[in-house]
């Protein structure tokens, strides 16, 4: 892969600090998908106490647990107008809900900006789908047969569990509670197909068009939705059989 000059210097400077145990390159870089455009995603992975000195020099770091038990920490750097997402990664964390994760055990956080959630097998997904440049990673990235079985039944249970709160909010004439629980079913059953075709989801940006379900979008139009009770539940049902289907 090639780097930035400056980036590669800055990735040797993370390799050789305290506690850093390897360097990755993530996201569309990662996968074959970036364009001019695209940022560069750096998972800095560490054992105990790291030393984050090298980040600091160019700009505001978020230390081990800011972001929560999952996304951890980082930060967002431009390195010679080069941007730079920082994400911090415990090793043990990430190995500990890999092997939950091959056993078919998970937990979900509800995470800022995601609809759904954050699954702890996300932390698992990102070694799979980036490449390490710097140091060793020993994680076992294998789709099981166990995690397949309990994510697709789990996410159709809560895809079922969501359309069902929706149609209860369009009784009401809710219009938010309805929209907004139908966007996550339609999000759940999108992580259950991705499960059932054992393809790893990072994130739900694109989440939607990967599962083929970028259609659905037209339907949540206001136009498409509806005001009325009657009007609400006749989109919900239409979209809930093209979801399903």
């Amino acid at each position: 892969m090639n780097l930035p000059a400056s980036l590669d210097r800055f990735i040797d400077e993370l390799a050789s600090s305290r506690g850093v145990i390897a360097v990755t390159i993530g996201g569309s870089r990662a996968t074959g998908t970036a364009d001019a455009s695209s940022d560069w995603d750096l998972g800095v992975f560490y054992r105990g106490d790291i030393d984050l000195s090298a980040v600091a020099a160019r700009g505001e770091v978020h230390a081990p647990g800011s972001w929560g038990r999952l996304m951890n920490g980082g930060a967002w750097l431009t390195i010679d107008g080069v941007a730079v997402d920082v994400v911090l990664r415990d090793v043990d964390t990430v190995a500990h809900w890999s092997a939950e994760a091959a056993v078919g055990r998970y937990e979900v956080d509800q995470l800022l900006g995601h609809l759904a959630g954050f699954p702890t097998y996300t932390l698992t997904a990102e070694v799979a789908l980036s490449n390490v440049v710097r140091g060793t990673l020993s994680i076992d990235t294998t789709f099981t047969d166990a995690l397949r079985e309990t994510t697709t039944f789990r996410w159709g249970f809560q895809r079922d569990f969501s359309f069902e709160y929706a149609r209860s909010h369009a009784e009401r004439g809710n219009t938010v509670g309805a929209i907004g629980n139908v966007a996550r079913a339609v999000t759940e059953e999108a992580h259950r197909r991705m499960c059932a075709d054992r393809r790893w989801v990072l994130n739900e940006k694109r989440l939607l068009d990967a599962a083929g379900l970028g259609s659905v979008s037209e339907l949540l139009a206001t136009h498409e939705f509806g005001r009325s009770p009657h009007d609400m539940r006749e989109a919900i049902g239409r979209i809930e059989e093209l979801v399903t289907s």
